[in-house]
């Protein structure tokens, strides 16, 4: 003679309705690849980005002997002629020279704005060293340009061109840079252009609505409501 079992004492069988804690499809674990690319896969090392804030700043330092040389070309001169023991400018009313400063500051721009669209075309992720690299780089080719367009110009020796040009005898004036804030013409115009095309065309952060289909699980599975418990099946 058998004692028939208790409730309690029969296996569960699970419902069709489901019983017991709510039951949620495990969520799939990110590959180690994910781990990787969300850790070090979203930009270069600071290796790399110190490596191509060395190479940005050199490539700038060499591009300012191509300033000079434009500043040179494009300048306006300054007319000058020896009376008697002196040295006056030919026109007292003369707008030359503060062309030159003029021709400088708008060259420096254009450089400033042109080097910072190549460097965003090849590093979208310009971190902080790319960025300092264009401002140190654009001022050390504002200061190169600067020399090697007066060392192109006019010789530098008034006294010397005015015997050789002869009493009452015009002859060009030493190149001259008379505002030294024109150095920084290029350094502001890169970063500038740098910060808008970064805010721009950069790829921006995911919203809080797609981090489910970022993280690889839907979203109803994120939002669904957990199931009630059915009741418990009862032995014969």
């Amino acid at each position: 003679m058998t004692t028939p079992l208790t409730p309690s004492d029969q296996p569960s069988e699970p419902s069709a309705s489901g019983s017991g804690a709510p039951s949620h499809p495990a969520s799939p674990a990110p590959a180690h690849g994910a781990h990787g690319a969300g850790r070090h896969g979203t930009g270069p090392g600071l290796r790399a980005e110190l490596r191509d804030a060395a190479v940005i700043t050199g490539a700038l330092t060499a591009a300012g002997a191509l300033l000079g040389a434009l500043w040179v070309w494009l300048a306006p001169r300054v007319q000058m002629v020896l009376i008697g023991n002196a040295v006056y400018p030919k026109n007292s009313e003369s707008e030359e020279a503060i062309g030159a400063d003029g021709t400088f500051v708008l060259i420096g721009l254009g450089a400033g704005m042109v080097t910072a669209v190549v460097v965003f075309c090849f590093r979208r992720a310009a971190g902080v060293p790319v960025v300092l690299a264009l401002a140190v780089g654009g001022l050390i080719g504002s200061w190169l340009g600067w020399r090697f367009g007066v060392f192109l110009g006019p010789d530098t020796d008034i006294a010397a061109s005015a015997r050789e040009a002869g009493e009452r005898v015009t002859f060009d004036g030493p190149l001259e840079l008379g505002a030294k804030g024109a150095l920084l013409a290029w350094p502001v115009a890169a970063m500038v252009t740098q910060l808008v095309l970064t805010g721009l065309f950069r790829p921006r952060d995911p919203e809080p609505d797609d981090l489910p289909y970022a993280t690889g699980q839907p979203a109803a599975a994120q939002h669904q409501p957990p199931r009630e418990a059915g009741p418990m099946a009862e032995g014969p």
